[in-house]
C-alpha cells in the first residue's frame, strides 16, 4: 500500500489527460484515490487537485508503460481505458504505481491485475461481436451504420471497417458515448457527435432493408425456431441496431 497522501483528481476525461494525472502524481507523490470530470461540485475529504491536460507529457508517460514495463502492459493499461469498468481511472492507477516501482505481481490471478483483464476481455469481445453485428445503411453515397455499444469500441472497429471498405465514405456512430469513427479518401477521425440527424432513407435504401429482411426470415428454419439459442449467439441487447429486427415501414 502507497504512504503517499490520497487526493481527488479533477481531469478532463481523456487518455492522455489520464497519463498526465499520473506524472503529475509521481511529480507530487500524492496519490490520487478519485478522478473526476471537469466541473464536478463533489464534496470530497481528499485535497482536490486539477490538472490540466499536458499531451507532450502524455507521450512520455506512454512510452514509459512500454520502455520501464513491457509492450504488453501499455496494451492492457490502454485498452483498460476504454472500458466500462466503474471508477476505471482507480483501478489502472493502482496498476501503473505497481508497474513502475517495479513491483507488479507475477501472478495474474491478483485482483489489481484479474479486474483489469476481465474489462478489456469484454470490450475485446464486444468490439470483435460488432465486426458481424453492425449494419450499414447507404445516405447519399455515405454509409452510415450506429452502435450502442456498453465500452468505446470505435479504436478497435476502426482497423476492420477501414481495410474492409477502403473504397467507402462511412460513419459509425457510438450513441452510447456520442462520438463518431469518420472515413473517407483513406483517411479516418474520431470526433464527438452529441446528436446525429439523419435523413429519412431514400427508396432504394428502403428496398435494399426489405430485401434483407426477407432473406433473413425466408432462410429461417420454422420447425427449428429456437429464440433462447438464437440469443445465445445473438444478445438481445444488439437487436435495436440490427436492420433485420426493425420494423417494415411497408
Amino acid at each position: 500500500m502507497s504512504t503517499w497522501p490520497q487526493c481527488a483528481m479533477i481531469y478532463d476525461g481523456t487518455f492522455s489527460g489520464f497519463l498526465t494525472c499520473v506524472a503529475e502524481s509521481f511529480r507530487t507523490k500524492e496519490y490520487p484515490f478519485y478522478f473526476l470530470p471537469p466541473g464536478t461540485e463533489q464534496i470530497s475529504l481528499y485535497p482536490l487537485r486539477e490538472i490540466h491536460t499536458d499531451p507532450a507529457l502524455a507521450r512520455t508517460v506512454y512510452q514509459a508503460l512500454e520502455t520501464q514495463v513491457s509492450a504488453a502492459f501499455r496494451r492492457i493499461v490502454t485498452y483498460s481505458f476504454l472500458t466500462c469498468l466503474p471508477q476505471k481511472e482507480r483501478h489502472i492507477f493502482d496498476v501503473v504505481y505497481l508497474g513502475f516501482l517495479q513491483a507488479l505481481p507475477q501472478d495474474m490471478t491478483d485482483d489489481r491485475l484479474l479486474i483489469l483483464e476481465r474489462a478489456v476481455h469484454h470490450l475485446t469481445h464486444e468490439a470483435h461481436q460488432y465486426k458481424g453485428f453492425l449494419r450499414f445503411s447507404d445516405y447519399g453515397g455515405v454509409l452510415v451504420g450506429q452502435i450502442t455499444p456498453k465500452n468505446r469500441v470505435l479504436p478497435l472497429l476502426r482497423p476492420h471497417f477501414c481495410q474492409r471498405l477502403p473504397n467507402e465514405a462511412f460513419l459509425i456512430h457510438d450513441k452510447t458515448h456520442r462520438e463518431g469513427l469518420f472515413y473517407a479518401d483513406h483517411k479516418w477521425k474520431l470526433r464527438p457527435v452529441d446528436h446525429l440527424d439523419l435523413d429519412r432513407p431514400d427508396q432504394a435504401e428502403l428496398e435494399c432493408r426489405a430485401l434483407w429482411r426477407r432473406f433473413y426470415n425466408t432462410i429461417a428454419i420454422e420447425s427449428r425456431h429456437n429464440p433462447k439459442c438464437r440469443m445465445t449467439h445473438m444478445p438481445k441487447r444488439f437487436w435495436g441496431d440490427m436492420t433485420e429486427f426493425q420494423e417494415d415501414p411497408a
